[in-house]
């Protein structure tokens, strides 16, 4: 397994810890402290859980569900006016969020974790660690009878659970699939009580880190570190790497319709297939910054959010800000039904009203 080593400026430090624990696994460093004892212990309570650092947001029915830094996972059920803390039984930080609906979501975080609810986002579950995820990977490559995974997964025993997973592909209110550092990959069909391990099957030999995963239909793409761009048109049974003319980190990727690709990352550097991925367009942005998030509005639209602190909306190859107004270093975005556009980030979280609307709150 390996990583590419970059130098994290001081500028990086003041990144959001989703984008750290990127550059932390780019430089081949420790991403995290021991999450050991982390598993075991439940999020601490914070008096205002809208000022942790917080990582992720998905919308659950009317319900706003945020999880990030320690654990801790606020809700808000009035369009993030006010915010309240949910019980979660582990102190990791969480690096992602989905709902298949107004009640079931999963989340994903460091040391492996993958934490289920059935209540809004009121409770939480484990449904996997990094513990598990070792042996289920062990038992994979023995099965396998693959010499090269089998020490692979066996340095993933002696690590412990310190790697993480940072996204999440949920189709569906059961069926995952989950994705993290040094390539992990596993699929669940029944809500993460059992899982198999996927990423034997990906053209990723070095281990490389995989940060997004996103599907349209059938086609699945993850954006990973060094230019690795995976694409599956069988919903995940058969992968193929594309070629990019970029070899820099991807930490998102959309697919915005049936032939069009996206991935977005370190630079500033957005780049579109509008064939599927035979081929592809550098976007020029208006200030070069990495590219920390992205989301599709309900018209199909491509939202990008950057360490500038802009929130971007690509039409075509053209990109520009939705409001001018830079608002820090921002980890992520949610475009709501009625084009406003929420966002997290060390402001904490900014809604962006719909175009015409008046200014950010």
């Amino acid at each position: 397994m390996s990583a590419l080593p970059v130098a994290v400026t001081t500028a990086a430090r003041r990144l959001p810890a989703a984008v750290m624990t990127a550059l932390a696994l780019l430089a081949g460093g420790a991403v995290a402290a021991p999450v050991g004892d982390a598993l075991d212990r439940p999020a601490i309570a914070v008096r205002a859980p809208e000022h942790a650092n917080l990582l992720a947001v998905a919308q659950a029915g009317d319900r706003l569900v945020a999880v990030g830094e320690r654990g801790i996972v606020a809700l808000s059920d009035d369009g993030g006016a006010h915010w309240r803390q949910a019980s979660v039984p582990v102190s990791v930080s969480l690096t992602a969020v989905r709902f298949a609906d107004a009640t079931t979501g999963y989340a994903v975080g460091h040391g492996g974790v993958v934490l289920a609810t059935d209540d809004g986002g009121q409770t939480w579950t484990r449904r996997l660690d990094g513990l598990r995820i070792a042996r289920i990977a062990h038992n994979a490559a023995l099965a396998a009878g693959d010499a090269r995974a089998e020490a692979d997964a066996a340095r993933l025993v002696a690590d412990g659970p310190d790697k993480p997973l940072l996204d999440l592909l949920l189709a569906g209110r059961d069926r995952l699939v989950v994705v993290g550092a040094y390539g992990l990959a596993l699929a669940s069909d029944d809500g993460g009580r059992s899982w198999r391990w996927i990423a034997a099957g990906m053209p990723n030999p070095k281990g490389l880190h995989l940060y997004a995963i996103r599907a349209r239909g059938d086609t699945l793409l993850v954006a990973g570190e060094q230019g690795l761009v995976l694409r599956s048109d069988d919903g995940g049974h058969v992968w193929r790497r594309l070629a990019l003319p970029y070899d820099g980190s991807f930490f998102t990727a959309e697919l915005p319709s049936d032939r069009e690709l996206v991935v977005a990352g370190l630079r500033g550097n957005v780049w579109r297939s509008a064939n599927g991925g035979a081929s592809w367009t550098k976007l020029d942005l208006p200030v070069p910054a990495s590219i920390t998030a992205s989301a599709l509005d309900a018209r199909g639209g491509l939202l990008l959010a950057s360490q500038a602190g802009l929130v971007l909306r690509a039409s075509g190859d053209a990109v520009a800000p939705v409001d001018p107004r830079p608002l820090g270093p921002l980890a992520a975005l949610l475009a709501r039904a009625d084009g406003s556009v929420l966002t997290l980030g060390l402001a904490g979280p900014v809604s962006l009203p719909a175009a015409g609307q008046g200014a950010p709150r």
